[in-house]
């Protein structure tokens, strides 16, 4: 089997989320990537490589160089492009640390905070509605793998919250200072939006605050990236 036009199209709608949900179909790129969903429970739609190491797969096709960089997103395509099936949403985890997200834009900082999780040993990690597709490429490269053993789900951010019986924290500028606070080991933590931070919504639901102290004398930085914030944040959870 060759590459065709029909792949090419598929390939190329599947950067909309319209299309991804519509195929139940996302993209991976970069050997360590794909092969991290390969030896996970994703399942292997197709298959597109430069190289034979690969050919023992049932659904894989080989292609050159230039046919790769018609498909492939990435600047600089790394030798293999791969198709897995969305699966299905697992049943939600509510217990432990979990990270909740409002209306996260970005997908790098989605993939990092996805990375961050994995790191941090968070498996549970909760999405608004609003939060971009953790499906779309640019999270699935940012993540480098980590979506394979964080579960993430999406759904009703404040209506989730209400249904909650551990503790809840907002990072929030003018919360408690985190140094200050006695954290617990099964928590959520909402991180909020780039721009606009957690919501008011939320911030009437929950009453437990808190911030990141900062020590430099300049006010010219008025916040940390979220993704920063998190790393800091979860470092303070798992001390």
């Amino acid at each position: 089997m060759r590459l065709s036009n029909n792949h090419q199209k598929l390939i190329t709608s599947l950067s909309q989320k319209k299309y991804r949900q519509k195929h139940q179909l996302f993209i991976a790129e970069g050997v360590k990537v794909v092969e991290e969903f390969l030896n996970s429970s994703y399942e292997l739609e197709i298959l597109f490589s430069t190289d034979s190491d690969f050919s023992s797969l049932d659904c894989f096709i080989q292609v050159s160089s230039q046919e790769l960089k018609k498909i492939s997103s990435l600047k600089t395509p790394n030798k293999v492009l791969a198709l897995f099936k969305i699966p299905s949403e697992k049943k939600l985890n509510s217990s432990g640390l979990i990270v909740a997200l409002d209306t996260i834009n970005d997908p790098g900082n989605l993939g990092t905070i996805i990375r961050l999780c994995d790191w941090f040993g968070v498996e549970q990690l909760i999405c608004s509605k609003e939060t971009v597709d953790c499906y779309n490429t640019k999270v699935v490269q940012a993540s480098m793998g980590s979506l394979t053993r964080v579960s993430t789900s999406y759904l009703n951010l404040p209506e989730y919250l209400k249904t909650v019986s551990i503790p809840i924290y907002i990072a929030d500028m003018n919360g408690v200072n985190i140094h200050e606070t006695k954290l617990p080991t099964s928590a959520v933590l909402v991180m909020g939006n780039e721009a606009n931070g957690v919501s008011d919504t939320l911030k009437q639901l929950i009453s437990n605050k808190i911030s990141i102290p900062r020590y430099g004398d300049s006010m010219q930085v008025e916040s940390l990236n979220v993704a920063t914030a998190t790393a800091i944040l979860l470092n303070e959870f798992r001390r």
